[in-house]
């Protein structure tokens, strides 16, 4: 079965991801040259990659986005942040064998929305999936409270096992 939004992204939004992956150190010096280049790179996953239909402005302040912007330029982190891609070079959205307990939170505007089924199949101890109802790739900057609920609804349960433990 097709999946029609990830077919899209694989069509429209990868591409960052295929600089990264390929040529990281090319696309960060591009980066580290011009902080209007990196504002316009940080500002095109902003609108990407928050729930907000296009309008970052919807989730985040100017301020808040200058500062991320910011942040990323007075440290010149940029071929950093992309060589973590050349470095993990794999394809994410593929099922692998995890062992460890595991909690998903599927946020609507997430980059990849892991159906529970692919989920299932990657994480063999999930002991807990849920959809939230806002947020994106950013969640815990766009909604920390929806964000702050489900890390306390995913890990309830172990809090209840080690207090019926004695622990």
């Amino acid at each position: 079965m097709k999946c029609p939004w990830l077919a899209a992204f694989y069509k429209t939004g990868s591409g960052y991801s295929a600089m990264m992956v390929t040529r990281p150190q090319t696309e960060g010096y591009g980066l580290t040259d011009s902080p209007a280049g990196l504002a316009a790179w940080m500002y095109d996953k902003f609108a990407a990659w928050t729930y907000s239909g296009g309008h970052p402005e919807r989730v985040l302040t100017r301020d808040e986005m200058l500062n991320d912007i910011t942040l990323y330029w007075v440290t010149n982190t940029a071929v950093s942040s992309s060589r973590l891609y050349w470095e993990n070079n794999a394809n994410n959205f593929n099922a692998v064998s995890v062992s460890i307990p595991a909690a998903i939170t599927v946020f609507p505007g997430e980059i990849y929305q892991a159906p529970r089924s692919w989920a299932s199949r990657a994480y063999h101890d999930l002991f807990y999936y849920h959809k939230a109802r806002s947020g994106g790739h950013f969640a815990a900057w766009e909604v920390p409270g929806i964000f702050t609920d489900e890390l306390r609804a995913a890990f309830s349960s172990l809090r209840n096992s080690q207090r019926k433990a004695g622990k």
